[in-house]
């Protein structure tokens, strides 16, 4: 398949999952009688609502149409109700798809800068770690690394934030409550991911998240979007306990994406006790990884629903 139809179809993908989030109740039409068939909006009510022909924006959902005015854009996005990333994203994919871009992203850099690693040593205690655009742990110091148990078990390649909160044990359960952590980490990472869906890295990451976990897949079909700078993550850490930190990201010039991502607890409340104790703990948790076997996805423990931040996965 050529880039421009690639990309074009990565519209139309957007376009129909949000159409399904959309009720019609909530732009003013009546939901009808009987049972749709259709989730969300039919085809034709938001073509409607957008002031389009039908057969044009069938022919935009499908990936036949790759070069909508702003006009149009900005119709469809009042039409889905999309505000903030969404709506941006939804900008982004139809310049893409019309070839306005310029050029796509730099390719991600996984070599971390001597100045960002002297950075991460001189904010302890605070955990801190630096990710790539997908997600992939690229450094941390000795309080970030014992923030994510397990995950140092893994090969250094394996070793990406998304991957953690589907796939292992340890971090469907790190993380109050699961299931908000881990719908936010999949929005984040449809942010990143919206100028270059092809991206290796990303496709391999999706492919493999797609195929073991059932509830990545789910989220992966809404195509919610959500690209955050900073908030705030709950723990039920196995050593150091329970506690909510909030957290900073600071995006990284020339490095296609990476992020440096610290956390930290206020002052004297039980949360930053419990903080501390990740400067402190056994030093073996930080030794250096093996090649111990990945655990399959059908082994980890259910998690209980829950979010919390995104912008690091």
């Amino acid at each position: 398949m050529a880039a421009a139809d690639t990309r074009g179809t990565e519209l139309g993908r957007y376009l129909k999952a949000r159409r399904a989030q959309v009720r019609p109740e909530d732009v003013g039409l009546p939901a009808g009688a009987g049972l749709r068939r259709t989730p969300g909006l039919r085809r034709e009510e938001l073509a409607a609502l957008a002031g389009v022909s039908v057969d044009y924006y069938i022919r935009l959902e499908r990936g036949r149409e790759t070069n909508p005015s702003p006009a149009v854009v900005d119709a469809l996005g009042r039409a889905l109700r999309l505000r903030g990333d969404g709506y941006e994203r939804l900008h982004e994919l139809a310049e893409l798809a019309s070839g306005r871009f310029s050029e796509l992203p730099a390719s991600s850099d996984h070599t971390v800068r001597d100045s960002v690693l002297r950075m991460l040593e001189s904010v302890r205690p605070l955990p801190a770690y630096v990710v790539s655009r997908y997600n992939r742990v690229l450094a941390a110091n000795a309080p970030g690394r014992r923030l994510m148990p397990g995950l140092w078990d893994w090969p250094e390649h394996r070793r990406n934030l998304t991957r953690y909160v589907f796939l292992h044990p340890v971090g469907r359960t790190l993380y109050e409550p699961w299931e908000d952590t881990v719908a936010l980490s999949v929005a984040h990472l449809r942010a990143v991911a919206g100028a270059d869906p092809d991206d290796p890295e990303l496709t391999a990451l999706v492919g493999e998240l797609l195929l073991k976990s059932p509830e990545f897949a789910r989220l992966w079909e809404r195509y919610d979007v959500c690209e955050r700078g900073g908030g705030q993550k709950s723990f039920r850490h196995p050593k150091a306990g329970p506690m909510t930190l909030t957290y900073e990201v600071m995006r990284l010039s020339r490095t296609g994406g990476q992020r440096m991502v610290v956390y930290q607890a206020s002052p004297g409340t039980p949360d930053e006790t419990a903080m501390l104790r990740l400067e402190s703990a056994d030093s073996r948790a930080e030794s250096a990884p093996s090649d111990h076997p990945e655990p399959a996805a059908g082994s980890c423990p259910a998690g209980t629903p829950s979010p919390a931040g995104a912008s690091a996965g």
